[in-house]
């Protein structure tokens, strides 16, 4: 495999086991992966990393994924990056959308537990081109 051609997915969530278990399956289909465990991290890894895709947690220590979403969708070098939400929250896609009233939508969004065919297939969609 051609290295230097590996998409790279910017994994952001505060629980460790879900940051390894993304991790594992992204780079067990083809992926370079970095991860944050807040959102604060996050943005500054996406402007030093400019990572292909990002997957991005909602419900976040120090920044919320929310926050975060905004951020990077305001920003110039950022906001063509697609994110996908990946969440555990009880809310509806629908009330976490309404939160980003005025930004555009997530390219994606996942309830967690992911299924893992549902994820590499919706991130392989975003970043081959």
């Amino acid at each position: 495999m051609n290295y230097s051609s590996l998409k790279k997915v910017l994994i952001v969530d505060d629980e460790a086991d879900v940051l390894i278990y993304l991790e594992t399956l992204l780079q067990d289909n083809g992926f370079e992966t970095i991860t944050a465990s807040d959102g604060v991290q996050a943005l500054k890894m996406a402007e030093n990393e400019k990572p292909d895709l990002i997957t991005l947690d909602i419900t976040m220590p120090e920044q919320s994924g929310i926050q975060t979403y905004r951020y990077i969708k305001s920003d110039q070098q950022l906001r063509a990056i697609p994110v996908v939400i990946i969440t555990a929250m009880g809310e509806s896609i629908r009330h976490v959308l309404n939160k980003l009233a005025g930004f555009p939508e997530p390219e994606g969004f996942m309830s967690k537990p992911v299924v893992q065919t549902e994820l590499v297939e919706l991130i392989s969609d975003l970043v081959v081109s």
